[in-house]
């Protein structure tokens, strides 16, 4: 187990390195060092004098990639990539555009973002495989088809309608719960409320209809078969036989979603103007702040490999028969 985990830790650096070459290289292939001055002194103040300085207080003086005129390692070193990317993998982010720490404003703004993606998280869960069981248990009956029916309906319809319609229904019609905005401690329930239903709702569609494939398959096994012959009933074939063997598949889609939960949701955060994780990248993509952007990225990369091991670990804990090496 020790050795595997090692393995696919040693993996994950060259994938990390990948991923922030990826992102350096899209970015700046849309922005240069200049462009980004640019955008935060202002246009009626931008001089060359001004843009030099900017990019002298931040560290975008340097080539990007390769600098040719130093010599030995810091060809590669004396470059933006590497002075902004190296104290990643130590997570040291460093300092976004307009001089606040990054690392401060994560543990600051994760705390609202797993205030939504918690709840709605394991609520969906429960609702998702109920669902999913009672459709699996009427099957071949019009109670089947027409859950089918509306989760292929639920799966068609934009997110961004679930989250317009709710506002606009809750909020602005029957003014239940306020229609965007933050607050902390006992409040935070009735700014939360309404995008936890929302992400739940949304969620219908793709993942009961997913559980509900899972669980088909294998309610057609050869153990079903047998233990209906011993005479338990369809409802303890399903609950201890059907849904204890679904847990490997249901895993794989469960655990690795756990890490990214810490990353907010990018749609939600903005429209009910929730400071989590989620406005924060999409405040940064819009300012064109690049080291909020990479940090992001390289996070986000992070916790997803994190999700494939605890993955691969939780097999271990469901089926015996997966081990290791």
């Amino acid at each position: 187990m020790l050795a595997y985990l090692l393995r696919r830790i040693l993996y994950a650096v060259p994938i990390l390195i990948g991923v922030n070459l990826l992102t350096f290289t899209l970015f700046f292939v849309v922005n240069t060092p200049d462009d980004m001055a640019r955008m935060q002194i202002g246009i009626k103040r931008v001089t060359p004098e001004a843009i030099e300085k900017w990019k002298l207080q931040r560290g975008y003086d340097k080539p990007l990639l390769v600098n040719s005129a130093a010599s030995g390692a810091g060809k590669l070193t004396d470059t933006i990539f590497w002075q902004k990317s190296a104290s990643m993998f130590a997570f040291d982010f460093g300092y976004s555009d307009d001089g606040r720490s990054i690392g401060r404003e994560i543990v600051t703004r994760m705390g609202p973002s797993l205030a939504i993606a918690l709840p709605t998280f394991f609520i969906g869960l429960v609702a998702y495989v109920s669902f999913a069981l009672l459709m699996t248990l009427f099957r071949a009956t019009a109670l089947d088809i027409a859950g089918v029916a509306l989760c292929v309906l639920l799966m068609s319809v934009s997110g961004l309608f679930y989250i317009i319609g709710g506002q606009f229904l809750v909020s602005k019609l029957w003014h239940l719960v306020p229609i965007s905005g933050y607050a902390g401690g006992a409040d935070s329930f009735k700014f939360m409320a309404l995008p936890i239903l929302i992400g739940v709702v949304g969620g219908i569609g793709s993942s009961s209809r997913w559980y509900r494939t899972i669980f088909l398959e294998e309610i057609g096994k050869d153990y079903v078969r047998t233990a209906r012959a011993k005479g338990l009933s369809e409802l303890a074939v399903l609950f201890r036989h059907v849904l204890k063997n679904a847990m490997i598949p249901i895993l794989t889609g469960v655990v690795v979603v756990i890490p990214l939960l810490f990353m907010g949701s990018l749609l939600t955060e903005s429209f009910f103007g929730i400071p989590g994780l989620g406005s924060y990248t999409i405040d940064a993509i819009n300012a064109q702040d690049f080291s909020v952007v990479r940090a992001m990225v390289f996070l986000g990369s992070a916790l997803y490999i994190a999700g494939l091991i605890l993955t691969d670990i939780s097999y271990t804990m469901v089926d015996p028969r997966v081990r290791l090496s």
